[in-house]
């Protein structure tokens, strides 16, 4: 894909998310079932997404330890979770194809834009760990740094405001639990 595809990608993905969540919302049909089933597969992606959180040190280090060991992108890899349980917990096959289709148009580009990003920043040690660590897809054995070990910091997951995604995720989730109960 051309870089002003990936360019335009990265600073549209936030957007793009919130408009196909307004639709989600609105065609979002919970059962109880689906609701917890959606749920926990939602709060695994969250999870995931604040264990990377706490290892993000942006444009500082290049983040290798803790789940950055088994893939580059926990993070993405966690909204796709999150994504997904939530399709799921809305009983919307339709909004999960759609999630799906944004996820590979828009998602992908980003992260081999910033895998290039990371190339450049941090040239004597990237190499290695894109040899190792799967762009998205985690590997089952971490991959071990040189560097010695990296720990989880709560004052990097504050300063990366994953705080929004839990506050998200509590809210899409009581806003589902509601619809259901009201319907």
């Amino acid at each position: 894909m051309p870089r002003d595809y990936a360019a335009w990608a990265s600073r549209w993905r936030v957007p793009l998310g919130f408009g196909l969540a307004v639709f989600y919302l609105l065609l979002a049909r919970p059962t109880p079932k689906l609701l917890l089933s959606g749920a926990a597969l939602s709060l695994a992606g969250l999870a995931l997404r604040a264990w990377a959180a706490g290892y993000l040190d942006k444009n500082r280090r290049l983040a290798t330890g803790g789940p950055y060991a088994y893939t580059r992108n926990p993070l993405y890899l966690g909204s796709a979770l999150m994504g997904l349980g939530g399709a799921l917990a809305g009983r919307s096959w339709l909004v999960g194809g759609a999630f799906a289709v944004l996820f590979a148009l828009v998602y992908w580009p980003v992260m081999r834009r910033e895998s290039r990003f990371l190339e450049k920043e941090f040239p004597e040690t990237f190499e290695s760990y894109a040899r190792r660590a799967p762009l998205f897809f985690p590997r089952p054995s971490p991959w071990r740094s040189e560097r010695g070990s990296e720990r989880f910091e709560w004052r990097l997951y504050v300063r990366n405001r994953e705080y929004r995604a839990a506050a998200g995720y509590a809210g899409v989730m009581v806003f589902l639990a509601l619809k259901m109960w009201l319907s």
